[in-house]
């Protein structure tokens, strides 16, 4: 359609330039980049908010806070651990009793890492994790807990030489693969199969450089790799070269053996 020449249109609708725009019949306000409107417009101001001290403290608990929290757990892990000597996470279960030979164990290993030059990075609570630390103390090497925030305070084992503690679980997690050139598993419960599936699933998928995983104790992992096999990969679940991803053994001289091959540079293998 033609026009006189004496219209002048915009956009896609028939308004013409010159005429007011209709009134909006809702509230509307600009919060920074996030238009809100409605029953979305609050009576108060983002700068009257945070001077308002005697104003109301749910904030602290909305999403957004939780973002910066969650970012200040990154920013004090990075710096605390980021000067670490190559280190092992150790992971084992809570529950393991001190008398026990998989405390032993969890001492051991502690003892053979430090005296190998590795930091000994654990989950800082009793049982296993208290024994790797152990182990690691009383060879002279640094012993590093990372707590979580649990409803039944377990809080960090006496052996820790550098501790934090965390609120997010996958904060945590990402310190445990950041600093760590390998994982020693000991027998644990759900939080330990959690921890070694991360570490398998990162491997498989390229998310990290391949580092050496080892399943400690073969009665106990046993029938966890045997499922693996003869069912995951058996179903086509996962291929077989998966199983290659990880390590059984009962000796803590081969534990040594697979970190050490793994730590020598790929010119000299």
């Amino acid at each position: 359609m033609t026009g006189t020449g004496d219209e002048k249109h915009y956009g896609h609708g028939p308004e013409q330039v010159g005429e007011p725009r209709p009134t909006k019949a809702w509230p509307e306000k600009q919060k920074g980049p996030v238009l809100v409107r409605r029953d979305q417009v609050g009576e108060s101001t983002t700068d009257q908010r945070l001077l308002d001290t005697t104003g109301p403290t749910d904030w602290l608990h909305t999403d957004p806070w939780r973002v910066l929290r969650i970012t200040s757990e990154f920013v004090e892990g990075f710096g605390a651990l980021a000067e670490l000597p190559p280190a092992v996470s150790v992971f084992g279960s809570a529950r393991t009793p001190v008398d026990s030979p998989e405390y032993a164990a969890g001492v051991a290993i502690g003892r053979a890492l430090a005296e190998a030059g590795y930091a000994v990075i654990t989950g800082g609570g009793p049982g296993a994790m208290e024994a790797a630390n152990r182990g690691a103390s009383d060879a002279g090497g640094l012993s590093v807990g990372l707590g979580i925030e649990l409803p039944f305070e377990q809080g960090l084992n006496e052996f820790v030489d550098l501790g934090l503690n965390f609120r997010y679980f996958f904060v945590r997690k990402t310190m445990f693969v950041k600093y760590a050139q390998g994982f020693v598993v000991l027998p644990g419960g759900l939080g330990t199969l959690d921890e070694l599936f991360e570490a398998l699933t990162l491997v498989q998928t390229k998310k990290v450089t391949r580092f050496p995983v080892i399943l400690f104790g073969s009665a106990y992992w046993g029938g966890l790799v045997d499922w693996l096999r003869n069912t995951l990969v058996a179903q086509g679940k996962a291929a077989p070269h998966d199983l290659e991803l990880f390590h059984v053994t009962d000796e803590i001289d081969e534990v040594m053996k697979i970190l050490a091959e793994a730590r020598r540079p790929a010119t000299e293998i």
